[in-house]
């Protein structure tokens, strides 16, 4: 797509009051998904994220990892066990979670954010007792809930000019690990941090009015309606757990929350410096 400069010049006028609007501020990002495996899409993602620290943003990384635990698993010979769209975490998965999730995965995103020219650091949410969960009560195993988020060592990172990548193991209270949901940590770091947006990027448009029709999106969302919604049946399966955390994030005081499509490239721009933006943005 070859465009003039003078459209390459409009672009970027439209960009600044949004650069503007957001320099100093910090942005959560979820990243997870195809967005993760696809490696286009991938390195897309991470030009992003490199664009937006150098304009000012504190961008904080969340990531998650679930296609690479599964293929992990297989190569053990484990199966991979879910529960209601919840991993079954077992003390042999909760092993592998851990050395995929905050090694392997993590790693490899710190290196093509430094590989764009970004300065990040991985981070798993047991450094600096960044999350601290208990069991989840329903019995998925090593699954936890967070009790506890303490964002000093991000804080620390992003001060210091680094972007933070964060895996979502936690610690729990007598010395174990818990594997904890990546939406579920970011809206819950987002929070702690007073982050001005949660970005949360999916396989889907955002929340659709009707499921077969991507043409019909709801754009805007206030939190209030939600419960309706779920009523209504527009809101539904696994879109819910999704939902709940921006929900979650919004009311706990962040101030918008996003569910984007990953599958675009270059989708995280669009929804921060463009007046139509994408997705569905909950208020």
């Amino acid at each position: 797509m070859d465009i003039s400069n003078s459209e390459r010049a409009a672009v970027l006028v439209q960009a600044l009051p949004y650069i503007k609007k957001y320099a100093g501020a910090t942005v959560v990002v979820k990243y997870g998904g195809n967005a993760m495996i696809n490696e286009e899409l991938k390195d897309a993602v991470m030009s992003d994220i490199v664009l937006m620290q150098l304009v000012g943003i504190n961008v904080v990384l969340v990531h998650g990892g679930g296609p690479e635990i599964s293929a992990m698993l297989k190569k053990i010979g484990k199966e991979s066990k879910f529960v209601g769209g919840m991993r079954y975490t077992d003390q042999e998965t909760m092993d592998i979670v851990q050395q995929v999730l905050a090694g392997k995965v993590n790693k490899d995103l710190v290196q093509l954010l430094e590989a764009q020219g970004g300065k990040a650091v991985g981070l798993c949410g047991m450094d600096g007792s960044m999350l601290k969960a208990d069991k989840l009560e329903d019995d998925l195993g090593f699954v936890g809930e967070i009790r506890e988020v303490n964002s000093e060592i991000i804080e620390n990172a992003a001060k210091n000019g680094y972007i933070p990548v964060v895996s979502t193991v936690a610690s729990g209270y007598h010395g174990e690990a818990y594997n904890i949901n990546a939406d579920v940590a970011a809206a819950r770091i987002a929070a702690e941090l007073g982050a001005m947006k949660l970005i949360l990027m999916t396989d889907v448009r955002g929340l659709l009015r009707d499921k077969e029709d991507e043409s019909t999106i709801i754009p805007v969302v206030n939190v209030s309606d939600v419960s309706r919604l779920k009523k209504e049946g527009i809101i539904s399966g696994g879109m819910i757990p999704k939902i709940d955390c921006c929900v979650d994030a919004v009311r706990r005081g962040v101030g918008r929350a996003h569910i984007i499509d990953g599958r675009i490239p270059h989708s995280i721009l669009v929804e921060l410096f463009t007046d139509e933006g994408i997705g569905t943005m909950f208020y």
